[in-house]
């Protein structure tokens, strides 16, 4: 539920190569500045290649929302969150998608979250055949995708059997290399998540899920998001209320027709729906009025406040943050109006 980050220097080169040869795209949005008033805003946006990171895209895109209000939308599709909140802070990007591991982007000033997703649960520890508990692992090869939510399910995991990272050998790796070098029996275990993981199971069928985002909830909930650059939100609100409204609509759309949202993912993507579908599976989509109550009550805030423990306790973070410093609830609950 995925920088200037020293972590990701390492990461970086290769990350960034699978970032650059994923597919752009650009809307079919008109110039007339639509239901937005005034002149069309070209808007930079990243996501995610599965059902959380391009639904919502694949919505506004089919459905003109868009030029609805008065945006012109370029996508970008990353491997990871991470690399889009790099790319927010060098102004490649304006708006991203991120998931729960890569939270403590945002909480450390790197960017603002504009609007939560969906609570994700496709992230699994995952291991070789034979390979049937955690404890097993201790000495072994593990990759994870560093400041992703596949590092978070990990971290996660080792401190409920009272181990840590250091009783692994860690391999910092990208998600698309996670999937060869597991297939290939290169390393032996994995934080990583669902889509991908399906992949492997193409070769490796009999792999183990040694734990999952289920097995944690009573303790940290696994919020996906949409983030934007601090400069958008700070000097550019009129760009960041359209696409926030933009986002509201598409929210709609998706809740009233699932069945339709993963129809347009799936051809956005290039992929079979039947794997959209299972995908999905994995996701607990939020209504916009869902959003709109836990933003005002609270929810979300807690939400992010436990997250925030969490990256403190992992080391992300050097102490709690305020949800208030970067989750723009109030203008995400504007969108209403």
């Amino acid at each position: 539920m995925t920088m200037s980050r020293r972590l990701f220097m390492g990461l970086t080169a290769a990350s960034a190569a699978s970032a650059l040869l994923s597919a752009c795209g650009k809307d079919d949005s008109s110039s007339s500045g639509g239901s937005g008033g005034g002149k069309t805003e070209d808007v930079k946006f990243g996501y995610i290649g599965d059902y959380n990171g391009t639904s919502l895209l694949a919505i506004a895109e089919d459905q003109k929302l868009w030029a609805k209000h008065g945006l012109n939308a370029t996508t970008r599709v990353f491997t990871n969150g991470p690399l889009q909140i790099q790319a927010l802070g060098t102004g490649d990007l304006d708006f991203g998608y991120i998931g729960p591991g890569a939270m403590w982007l945002p909480a450390s000033g790197q960017a603002k979250v504009v609007a939560i997703n969906t609570l994700g649960n496709a992230d699994r520890v995952i291991a070789q055949p034979g390979i049937t508990s955690i404890e097993q692992l201790k000495g072994k090869t593990v990759a994870v995708p560093e400041g992703t939510s596949g590092d978070m399910i990990l971290t996660l995991a080792l401190k409920r059997a009272g181990m840590t990272k250091q009783d692994l050998k860690i391999v910092p790796m990208d998600a698309s290399v996670i999937v060869s070098s597991f297939s290939s029996k290169k390393i032996d275990g994995a934080g990583f998540w669902y889509p991908a993981i399906a992949t492997i199971k193409k070769q490796v069928p009999d792999l183990v899920e040694l734990a999952r985002n289920d097995d944690f909830s009573s303790e940290v909930s696994f919020p996906t998001a949409f983030v934007a650059g601090n400069k958008v939100i700070s000097e550019q609100q009129s760009k960041a209320q359209k696409t926030i409204a933009a986002l509201r609509d598409a929210m709609e759309f998706r809740t009233a027709n699932m069945d339709k949202s993963i129809e347009l993912t799936a051809k956005m993507l290039k992929i079979p729906a039947e794997q959209v579908k299972a995908d999905a599976a994995n996701v607990k989509v939020l209504s916009v009025q869902e959003l709109d109550t836990m933003t005002k009550d609270g929810t979300i805030n807690k939400w992010l406040t436990g997250m925030g423990d969490y990256f403190v306790g992992a080391g992300k973070l050097k102490s709690p943050v305020d949800p208030s410093t970067y989750y723009t609830g109030d203008l995400f609950t504007a969108g209403a109006k």
